[in-house]
């Protein structure tokens, strides 16, 4: 079928990365394993759930930062620029030490949710700036203070603000004053599968010598203090230049570092000393801490052996000098001299990312959109993990422990004891949210097939696994909560993911579509039964991850005991829907058996898009609403004007007649149906007229609904903003609205940035700020309709000026808004810095992007966790989208100034 999905760049398979990803396909008989390494560790695994064995369920004070450098992990790791192989059983890292902190710099520091005025926030600085699919090279930046790093600073004073208050940062503390600080750029290459190089260059940008202790470790994952039945590994000097790693079932591999450096030793072991007042002989986790800070010398094994070690690098660096350092871990073949040809493996792979992306950025002529582009992907592939999570074990324990609360399944994740997770899975930001969330996983998923569609597919399949899909059918839904719902993504993802990697590889991917079709067929079964709870097709989704959009918490019970249906529940079950409906013609054209499947999902859209536009739309105002519904029949429409009206539009696919009339069995059965419902077919936008180029539409939306709900989403005192489409009407600055129920006062007024409430640990915010994801669905369903009415449908962009545009310029003029969040404008600014003259001005800072989870509603500022690369990774995808795709591109300018 013909979607509205861009075409890849089958150039890039071409390229030696490209070959590269070809050769390291499960399927491919003498498969070689490229992506056995990569940066696979969490940026923070403490504080996290699964290390959380707490009776009341605060994963955060369980596990605080403080206790992280002397407590072994049951799950996982986490380090600065962490680098691993697939199970992470060897991990490096790197350790920074500038002479005055009181601990280590081994992992990042951030706050906790009930620390930071607006929740949990990193409080670091550190950039993602390249990596290729395979990891064959990729290099980040992580800026060092020469003073005190503030610890205690940037939790007093955050604490001490309000929710009304900005973030307090990093920046702001001063710390940074005088460029008094090191750029620290971490770099890997790999000259074979196994055959790890780092490359640590440190700078001194401040305007006084400085010192610096630079410690780059390499340490096992510990998973023998869980067991008397497996093995502990071993690291051992050989020499002062050379460590041997050796661990079960394992080559041996051997560390390979310059001479110059001091080897220390520690174990991966928890310092049950230091945490729990034992007193215990041994070498702990925080051994070489203690040493580098403390000067204890008895915390080292200085018969230099364990099961994490260090090089330790003394130095003072002069005002603007560089050093570098080079290390490298490879399995132990040879005894050639590990750094003869260290640096022109370096170059090659640096070549090799440089062509791989220029055969990507083909058609992509603005060098600022390049820079962001790759920055973007750049990310998303620092932001894999290794995820190890056994909800069974986690819930009755180890045999040698921890042991968890008798009743722990009661508070959180009881029903889920069937997940078991062991796989590289991409992280939507691996500092706040080191975790999977399914609908983030969704959209991560199709930007990554733009440069590695067999791990996208992989992502696709993987929550429909045994292992991670519930018995039920539910899908899991992120680590806090499994049971919550997120939007149901799965089927849009595997459509767009399927289209990318056909135009990408020149072959269709049937297996994997029967594959996710089979059981996203169960998926949809179980929305219908769990979440459309009187039968009427209008679902009740609850969270829906939505976070804080609605007056009062939907996944919570309701004011007065009445019940939600939800317009963008209802909307999402309709998208979804459809999207069954695409994947089943598309296998139908392959095999007649799926047109029996293919009829039963378009007759479910046409029940679920008859219930919403009968119980949902308001014909007064032109908008979807959500509606109460009380136990005395009473029906409340909630005239809140937010996105939740706005996903209606997603629900639209484009059908072509050529092959509907291939589907003889399906087109007979959808016109019988269309013609013996007219009260159905009346839902349903020109389905019995062909449009351009022999399109058939299927909308949730027929014409007139579409131009009133356009005409409110393209309205610059509403909804359009310079930077994209806000999640509530800016209408609700001045005029909240509100609601008295059960003796209560509930308002939802327009929030442009952070969140002013408390609700879901008040670090996110749908109360007006841009959202990239939502901003994405938009413009690929303005597409579609783009797709079938062409210049026959033109519509006021924005709402009340002269200026009318067919909807794929619409699209068009909504994507360079989003682009332009990023791009450096005619102003010279780039609207994600916001107003922080170091981030516009600085040239160490002001091409540095981060990518944030959502931004200012007014003024386009990054906003709530950092470097969420995930979704907003999609930025990548708008760019490609119209270089290569749509020719409306060329003639919209960047940086949209006529919204305001």
């Amino acid at each position: 079928m013909t979607g509205t999905t861009p075409p890849a760049c089958p150039k890039i398979m071409e390229t030696v990365e490209g070959q590269r990803l070809i050769a390291a396909r499960p399927d491919k008989a003498g498969r070689v394993p490229w992506k056995a390494w990569g940066p696979y560790l969490s940026d923070r695994q403490w504080g996290t759930v699964r290390e959380d064995y707490s009776p009341d369920g605060q994963a955060w004070d369980y596990l605080p930062h403080d206790h992280a450098r002397s407590r072994a992990y049951r799950w996982g790791e986490d380090a600065i620029a962490g680098f691993g192989d697939e199970r992470l059983r060897w991990c490096l890292g790197v350790a920074l030490w500038n002479g005055h902190d009181p601990i280590l710099k081994e992992r990042l520091f951030g706050l906790t949710n009930q620390e930071g005025n607006h929740g949990e926030d990193v409080k670091e600085l550190y950039y993602h700036l390249d990596n290729t699919p395979t990891h064959s090279y990729s290099r980040m930046l992580y800026k060092y203070p020469h003073g005190p790093y503030p610890y205690d600073e940037l939790v007093k004073v955050n604490g001490a603000r309000g929710q009304d208050a900005p973030e307090y940062e990093l920046i702001d503390t001063g710390i940074l004053a005088g460029e008094r600080y090191f750029d620290v750029f971490v770099e890997y290459a790999k000259a074979a599968p196994d055959d790890i190089l780092m490359r640590v260059t440190v700078i001194n940008r401040g305007p006084d010598p400085a010192p610096l202790w630079l410690l780059p470790q390499l340490w096992a994952r510990n998973v023998w203090s869980w067991s008397d039945r497996i093995e502990k590994p071993l690291l051992r000097a050989i020499s002062d230049t050379e460590i041997a790693a050796t661990r079960s079932s394992l080559p041996e591999m051997r560390l390979s570092v310059e001479a110059g450096a001091d080897l220390l030793f520690c174990d991966n072991n928890t310092n049950v000393n230091r945490l729990y007042g034992a007193s215990d002989v041994g070498f702990f986790k925080d051994g070489i801490n203690d040493f580098i800070v403390d000067g204890r010398e008895a915390a080292i094994n200085h018969g230099r052996t364990g099961t994490k070690c260090a090089a330790l690098h003394r130095m003072t660096l002069a005002v603007g000098e560089s050093r570098v350092i080079r290390l490298r871990l490879r399995t132990h073949r040879d005894d050639s001299d590990a750094f003869a040809d260290f640096d022109s493996v370096f170059a090659a792979r640096l070549a090799e990312a440089d062509a791989f992306y220029a055969a990507l950025q083909e058609k992509v002529e603005d060098a600022d959109a390049r820079l962001v582009q790759r920055q973007a992907l750049a990310g998303m592939l620092w932001s894999k993990q290794f995820y190890r999570y056994d909800v069974h074990r986690w819930l009755i324990g180890d045999e040698k422990g921890p042991t968890p609360p008798p009743d722990r399944g009661a508070v959180r994740n009881g029903d889920w004891d069937n997940l078991n997770a062991a796989d590289i899975i991409s992280m939507p930001d691996k500092w706040e949210y080191p975790w999977f969330a399914s609908w983030d996983l969704a959209l991560q998923s199709v930007v990554l097939a733009l440069v590695d569609p067999d791990f996208a597919k992989e992502q696709v399949l993987l929550l429909t696994r045994e292992g991670y899909m519930n018995p039920n059918a539910a899908m899991p839904a992120y680590e806090w909560s499994f049971g919550d719902a997120n939007p149901p993504l799965h089927s849009w993802a595997a459509v767009r993911v399927f289209e990318i990697d056909r135009a990408l590889n020149g072959r269709p991917d049937h297996d994997f579509l029967k594959r996710v079709f089979i059981k996203l067929s169960m998926n949809f079964t179980w929305w219908v039964n769990r979440k459309d709870e009187k039968g009427r097709n209008i679902f009740q989704g609850g969270f829906l991850g939505l976070d804080n959009i609605a007056i009062f918490d939907r996944s919570s019970p309701l004011p007065g005991g009445g019940t939600l249906s939800q317009s963008d529940g209802t909307a999402w079950m309709a998208m979804y829907a459809l999207s069954m409906l695409h994947i089943s013609i598309e296998l139908a054209l392959q095999d007649s058996a799926y047109e029996d499947i293919a009829t039963k999902f378009f007759e479910h859209f046409l029940l679920i898009a008859a219930a919403d536009g009968n119980a949902l739309w308001d014909e007064e105002d032109g908008f979807f609403y959500d509606t109460l519904s009380m136990p005395d029949g009473e029906r409340i429409p909630l005239r809140a004007k937010s996105m939740v009206g706005l996903i209606p539009l997603y629900a639209v696919t484009v059908l072509q007649a050529d092959e509907i009339e291939r589907l003889p069995a399906f087109a007979s059965r959808m016109r019988w149906f269309l013609e013996h419902r007219p009260d159905l077919a009346a839902q349903v936008s020109n389905w019995d007229r062909v449009g351009k180029e022999g399109t058939v539409l299927v909308s949730l939306l027929r014409t007139h609904r579409m131009s009133r709900t356009l005409g409110r989403m393209l309205d610059s005192d509403e909804f359009l903003s310079p930077n994209g489409i806000r999640a509530v009407s800016k209408a609700h600055e001045t005029a909240p609205y509100q609601l008295e129920l059960d003796g209560k006062r509930f308002e939802l007024g327009y929030w442009p940035g952070e969140s002013r409430s408390r609700l879901f640990g008040g670090n996110s915010n749908w109360r007006g700020p841009v959202w990239m994801p939502v901003n994405y669905l938009l413009i690929e369903s303005l597409f579609r309709f783009d797709r079938y009415y062409g210049d026959s449908y033109e519509i006021a962009c924005p709402t009340g000026s002269e200026k009318r545009m067919n909807l794929g310029a619409v699209a068009t003029d909504l994507s360079h808004r989003l682009i332009g969040l990023f791009a450096r404008g005619k102003d010279g600014r780039r609207p994600v810095h916001g107003d922080v003259a170091t981030l516009q001005e600085d040239p160490a800072f002001r091409d540095l992007l981060l990518f944030y989870e959502y931004y200012d509603g007014d003024t386009g500022r990054g906003v709530g966790a950092s470097h969420q690369t995930g979704w907003s990774g999609l930025v990548a995808l708008l760019i490609h989208n119209l270089a290569w795709h749509w020719p409306q591109a060329v003639a919209t300018e960047a940086n949209t100034t006529d919204a305001s």
